[in-house]
């Protein structure tokens, strides 16, 4: 009978110990468990410990409240231009209504992880391949953009989508370096080209500047030897007159006169020299022999001369 008694004692303690561990739950940080009463949705435990109903409550879903990350296998997007590339990636997520990732959909992971498949099709498609490894960027954004406006009413963030790779075909790769190539080599002419035509324009340029300075100093070498020659001729009208004017003074002294018809005789003779030894023919005036005649005439013209530079405007003496 005591037996009995104390089985029954230890069968009870052990339903009630077991029964606690059903109930009691503990909630780790950023988790939260989703508990259902007969089957319906109760309510949410957060972090902490909670005690639940016996044989009626239970937990059924469980949810890290914490950023999760998804690896989005590599598949085949086709471009714009009809190229085939690989594009694997990765996408990052929170959950924050563990109600409507519970009841909203049946996996929510798996639902993401094939909307962000086709999305990036999608997206992939809109842009030709030269495009497709520059807009990285533009194609992440708008992938996460339309998943998660897509998964708000499960319940799940989409934070942002990575792309991790672009692998595109070995044919493709192999046009894609031999366009390269061929850009390269099209700049470097272009270069060469442009430095050539730098080159001569600079060299017509110091040309152009070599004449203008050559002609420059022409026209000032020409300047310069005018304003000499000008300068010359009046130093010479200048000499020319003071010694005109210093014959009509000596002329106005006396024995001026007997000086002056010396002189013209003296020059008259010597000139006269000078044309007997030139030539073997010349001509002479009639009245070659009427030396005074002569005399008086040069005497005459010279006074005249006289009077005008020293501006007596007197008659000429016989």
């Amino acid at each position: 009978m005591d037996n009995l008694v104390l089985i029954a004692v230890l069968g009870v303690v052990l339903l009630v110990i077991v029964t606690l561990m059903r109930t009691a739950v503990v909630v780790p940080q950023q988790m939260a468990y989703v508990v259902e009463n007969l089957g319906k949705y109760s309510r949410t435990l957060n972090a902490g410990f909670h005690i639940l109903i016996p044989f009626v409550e239970r937990v059924a879903y469980k949810h890290t409240l914490k950023e999760q990350t998804i690896d989005i296998h590599e598949q085949v997007c086709i471009t714009k231009d009809n190229v085939q590339v690989r594009i694997d990636g990765f996408i990052y997520l929170q959950v924050l209504d563990p109600k409507q990732a519970s009841y909203g959909i049946t996996d929510y992971l798996f639902a993401i992880s094939q909307l962000t498949q086709t999305t990036l099709r999608s997206e992939v498609g809109k842009i030709d391949l030269d495009r497709t490894f520059e807009e990285r960027g533009a194609i992440n954004v708008s992938v996460v953009n339309d998943v998660d406006k897509a998964s708000a009413p499960w319940g799940v963030k989409v934070l942002r989508y990575e792309i991790k790779n672009i692998s595109p075909s070995n044919d493709i790769l192999d046009a894609m370096e031999k366009q390269m190539r061929a850009e390269r080599e099209k700049r470097a002419v272009i270069l060469s080209s442009e430095g050539e035509r730098d080159a001569k324009i600079n060299q017509a340029e110091g040309e152009k500047q070599r004449v203008i300075k050559e002609s420059e100093a022409n026209r000032q070498l020409q300047i310069n030897e005018a304003q000499g020659e000008a300068e010359a001729i009046l130093a010479v009208a200048r000499a020319t007159g003071e010694g005109l004017g210093e014959i009509a003074r000596a002329l106005q002294q006396p024995g001026g006169d007997g000086a002056m018809r010396l002189r013209i005789a003296e020059q008259y003779i010597t000139q006269f020299g000078h044309l007997a030894k030139e030539g073997n023919t010349f001509v002479v005036p009639a009245n070659l022999s009427d030396l005074a005649s002569m005399l008086t005439l040069a005497s005459t013209v010279l006074r005249g001369g006289g009077a005008g530079a020293n501006g007596s405007g007197g008659a000429p003496r016989s």
